[in-house]
């Protein structure tokens, strides 16, 4: 496949970095246009003429509807303080596609990143069907693992499991799956017993296996896959607070582990939500720790520690002014953020919503998830992404919550927290929230000058 020039049409007062993201941008951008085309064979054929790549690298694999992202950083982070050389795969990005690739929690460099992109694309062949977009950036990152001998690979499932880019390996150490609930129903199924099924291809024969309470519709279909696949598995419960920021893990019994011991660790990362997924990555550490990977606990608590998650219940100051931002794409995500908030000593209501949601998701039981009577709602694209007509929702919210105490519309979430900002300055107090979509959240970052919290 023919290349543009790396420095084609680059504005002279760019960066090398800048001038190598424009480009990487632009790579992949050609990719774009096939779309979301789930399926095994075009990465198989790919990986294959890469020499295999993914088949050096020990992995965790990590599916499920929510949560997915926090445990690959909890493992991340404790596994890199137990001095292991760890990868780390996720999805999407927030800024810069680099964020996807990280190596003992370090963003790939734009340079590294190019070079990979170059390799992948030239054994590209022909006579193939062409990869997506997905497809490329998840063969570059098993390429760079494999190049950097990392010691293990954290790798989050891009969409469904069974036939996502990242199902290639045989033998994963261990398979993760998160809290579920109903989404990417256009593709995976209409119901959640279809989509707990393709969430549950990722499971190996005999390979174990850690599963987070499942919601009933979902429950015999992972069991029964579990069973026919004979994976050892273990089903934490969540961890309970212990202290402010701290929680404690005990291990179910379970025939999995010979010791099982109780652990309080630090939990860094809010919501109440925290508490399985923090359960869930220390049920896979230990599972590690039986298969003689030298993770201490000591490591354990550090990594914990120190782990970040950006765009997930993260308080920043814009404009001088405290604001909260979350993902919230989807019904189960928006219950937890409602929870929070509603929880949160830090927030102060009414809500000052500006959102922005694609035409993909259940608006509906967003909007009934986060409103309340003496909010105020300001709806905005999504930019360059399947965006919902910010005046259909608009139309939705205030049948779903007529109460408001404004819904509006505007033409972009800086343009719209500023209305925010001000509307809410003669209040004896109000939180903004932005929420709706990461790449809404994503856009907000890259044109914003924020402090974090």
């Amino acid at each position: 496949m023919q290349l543009p020039d790396p420095f084609q049409s680059v504005p002279l007062n760019l960066s090398l970095d800048s001038a190598l993201d424009s480009h990487i941008d632009t790579v992949l951008g050609q990719f774009s246009h096939f779309g979301v085309q789930l399926g095994l064979e075009r990465i198989q054929r790919l990986l294959a003429n890469l020499g295999n790549p993914q088949q050096q690298v020990p992995i965790i694999h990590v599916a499920g509807s929510n949560g997915k992202g926090s445990v690959c950083a909890y493992l991340s982070s404790v596994l890199m303080e137990a001095g292991y050389r760890v990868g780390r795969y996720t999805s999407p990005h927030l800024v810069s596609w680099n964020e996807r690739i990280c190596l003992n929690e370090t963003l790939i460099s734009s340079t590294n990143l190019h070079q990979l992109l170059l390799q992948v694309i030239a054994a590209i062949r022909e006579s193939e069907e062409t990869p997506t977009q997905f497809e490329v950036i998840t063969a570059a990152a098993w390429l760079y693992f494999a190049q950097q001998r990392v010691d293990i690979a954290v790798i989050e499932v891009g969409l469904g499991g069974r036939l996502d880019a990242t199902n290639v390996c045989d033998r994963p150490l261990v398979s993760v799956i998160t809290s579920l609930s109903r989404e990417h129903w256009q593709r995976l199924g209409p119901t959640l017993a279809d989509i707990s099924r393709e969430k549950a291809g990722i499971l190996k024969p005999n390979c174990p296996a850690v599963i987070a309470p499942l919601p009933p519709e979902a429950k015999p279909v992972i069991q029964q896959r579990l069973t026919d696949l004979n994976c050892p598995t273990l089903f934490p419960t969540p961890a309970y607070p212990h202290s402010p920021n701290w929680a404690v893990y005990s291990p179910p019994p379970s025939s999995l582990l010979l010791h099982p011991s109780s652990l309080k660790f630090p939990l860094p990362l809010p919501g109440a939500h925290q508490l399985i997924n923090s359960a869930l990555a220390i049920a896979t550490l230990q599972i590690l720790q039986q298969q003689g990977w030298k993770i201490s606990e000591a490591a354990i608590v550090s990594g914990m520690a120190k782990t970040q998650w950006p765009g997930r219940l993260q308080w920043i100051v814009w404009q001088n002014q405290p604001m909260l931002i979350d993902g919230a794409h989807n019904p189960a995500a928006a219950i937890a953020l409602r929870h929070y908030i509603d929880n949160s000593e830090k927030v102060r209501q009414p809500i000052h919503w500006v959102m922005g949601m694609l035409t993909t998701k259940d608006h509906a039981d967003v909007f009934k998830a986060l409103l309340r009577g003496g909010d105020r709602l300001y709806l905005v694209p999504v930019p360059d992404h399947l965006s919902a007509e910010p005046e259909a929702l608009a139309k939705l919210a205030l049948e779903i919550c007529p109460d408001l105490a404004s819904c509006e519309v505007c033409e972009d979430a800086i343009a719209a927290l500023h209305t925010a900002i001000k509307t809410g300055a003669g209040s004896a107090s109000f939180t903004p929230v932005l929420c709706g979509s990461l790449y809404l959240i994503g856009h907000f970052f890259r044109n914003s000058s924020i402090e974090t919290r």
